[in-house]
């Protein structure tokens, strides 16, 4: 059955500032056509990821290990004592939505580099796999691997694909298990956080419908009004 609405626990793309919190209503525009091969899938996955409580503005990040394309351990909350992160969490590469905002991101990030913030994009793709997305959009940001979901579980926005829907991924091709290395069936619902240099999150944005995507220009703002 098709969700009505949208779940309390959205949070709608707002900026804010650190020292007094007031928000600003941003609206969000949608940037990616349609994937007909993958329509019918939105609503399934919508209704499995509606029960999710991502973390909030004001919360601390928690500790939680990575790794990068090269297999090196990557340290959230340390990278986040060196700068202020822009945290990115997508579903994969083999995701066309997820493809297209990351070449999104690709063109914002002169911009949030030069308000001194580090993008880091994460997913459940093995670290052999980042390579590919990164060689495909010639990113200049950080990809991470985080195949055993700890991070997202961490973040609040991990949910389990249940059976019936893993066999429509599979009349697609797309073997998420293959992908993770992994056996959980477990994808992050797509997110943003933005943190500062304190490790707290200043901006939280995430959208059970993977489809829709935080416009980089709500982005640049929110980033702006963190610092």
């Amino acid at each position: 059955m098709k969700p009505s609405g949208h779940p309390a626990w959205i949070v709608v793309a707002k900026s804010i500032e650190r020292t007094t919190q007031i928000e600003r209503r941003c609206e969000m525009k949608q940037t990616m056509k349609p994937i007909l091969m993958l329509a019918g899938l939105s609503i399934a996955m919508v209704a499995s990821a509606m029960e999710l409580r991502p973390l909030m503005i004001g919360q601390p990040i928690p500790d939680v290990g990575l790794k990068t394309a090269e297999g090196k351990t990557f340290d959230l909350q340390a990278a986040a004592e060196e700068q202020p992160l822009v945290i990115i969490f997508y579903r994969g590469g083999w995701c066309p939505f997820c493809n297209a905002h990351l070449g999104q991101l690709q063109e914002a990030e002169p911009r949030l580099r030069d308000l001194g913030y580090r993008i880091v994009a994460i997913s459940p793709d093995r670290p052999e796999e980042l390579g590919k997305s990164a060689e495909q959009h010639t990113l200049s940001y950080t990809l991470l691997s985080d195949s055993s979901m700890a991070a997202a579980k961490a973040f609040g926005i991990a949910f389990e694909v249940d059976a019936p829907m893993l066999e429509k991924l599979a009349s697609y091709n797309i073997d998420i298990e293959a992908a993770s290395g992994e056996t959980h069936h477990l994808l992050p619902v797509p997110a943003v956080f933005i943190v500062g240099s304190d490790g707290i999150i200043d901006f939280s944005y995430a959208n059970p419908d993977y489809k829709t995507r935080l416009a980089p220009e709500v982005l640049l703002a929110a980033a702006k009004a963190a610092l």
